[in-house]
């Protein structure tokens, strides 16, 4: 069989070829009747467009590049999904790539999603050098960070607000009469971690309160593991902890219960950071700080779709503030619910 064309669409619909090709243009103007009857006389022939060649033309491949340090943290996953189900709705398309957290890995990555002349980047959770900020800018390719903030005045960021969010879990553990009040951090290198944390501290410095214990997680489930063994296994624990992200918080709280016969929230509080999903089972139950995923997402997709739109838009910087959500994996103040 030979390949059916726009021509022969054009033809059997009787319409013009650039009628055919307005209609499988996303945002094109075309009238409602002339759509259903390019559509009609589309699936008659089995005819599809070819996007790779729209894109030679148009100097558009309607894809955006999205890089991604790790999909263990189900805040990820949920948040991919939600970023893919926007862009399409913009008639873009998503590709994810892996990357690590190591600067040349990054720059690895981000090298093979430009061999695929994608539109835009999005980078959640990995930060960029210097360099290959300079070059993206030098080929018209607009970054926006989701889930991270750095230091870049060229860059738009998209991130809740961590420090705020640190802030309110200190006050309230220390509402709830908790006095040695702990902090298992994730990767110290991720400006989430950095806010969070600094939050954390300020808070407790409001009450005249130091940190009793900091222990490393690097945002990995089995090192969050380890890092609650060697804290808890002290004289004296901790009464309280508060764990960089809700990942790691589920692997906190199963050393406590499981291996160390300890009792959440009786004898230890515990706080985590996203609320995921899995945070409101019965089995966790996690108290925790939302990041408000539905607006980060839509605020990444307005300032891309926007900065695609006219290459001298200034960069932005957004913050979202988030909810303290509690629940009953920590001691609350006497008269606090969720």
């Amino acid at each position: 069989m030979s390949k059916v064309t726009a021509l022969d669409v054009a033809e059997k619909a009787g319409v013009s070829r650039s009628a055919v090709s307005r209609v499988f243009t996303p945002g094109a103007s075309v009238s409602k009747g002339t759509a259903e009857k390019v559509r009609k006389a589309a699936d008659a022939l089995g005819y599809r467009p070819n996007v790779l060649a729209r894109s030679l033309i148009t100097g558009r491949s309607r894809i955006i590049g999205l890089v991604v340090a790790y999909l263990e943290n189900q805040f990820y996953p949920e948040a991919i999904e939600r970023l893919s189900k926007a862009l399409q709705a913009e008639g873009y398309h998503v590709l994810v790539f892996m990357a690590s957290n190591d600067t040349a890995a990054t720059q690895t990555v981000i090298d093979e999603l430009l061999d695929y002349q994608v539109d835009a980047i999005i980078a959640a959770s990995v930060g960029l050098s210097n360099d290959l900020t300079q070059r993206c800018e030098g080929l018209g390719i607009p970054i926006v960070l989701f889930n991270r903030h750095q230091y870049d005045d060229r860059l738009t960021s998209i991130a809740s607000d961590n420090e705020a969010g640190g802030r309110k879990l200190a006050d309230f553990l220390i509402a709830g009469g908790h006095k040695r009040i702990a902090h298992i951090a994730g990767w110290e290198g991720a400006s989430t971690q950095i806010d969070r944390e600094r939050g954390f501290i300020a808070g407790l410095e409001a009450a005249g309160m130091t940190m009793y214990a900091r222990g490393l997680g690097n945002f990995d489930f089995e090192t969050a593991k380890e890092a609650a063994r060697k804290m808890f296994k002290r004289a004296n624990p901790p009464d309280a902890v508060f764990v960089a992200n809700d990942h790691m918080a589920f692997a906190v709280m199963d050393v406590l219960r499981y291996e160390l016969g300890l009792s959440v929230p009786q004898d230890v509080s515990v706080v985590g950071y996203d609320d995921v999903s899995l945070s409101h089972w019965p089995s966790y139950d996690l108290t925790t700080v939302r990041q408000p995923a539905g607006r980060m997402v839509a605020a990444t997709v307005e300032v891309l779709m926007a900065r695609l739109n006219d290459d001298d838009m200034a960069p932005r910087r957004i913050t979202l503030d988030g909810p303290l959500i509690i629940r009953g994996s920590a001691r609350a103040p006497k008269g606090q619910t969720s």
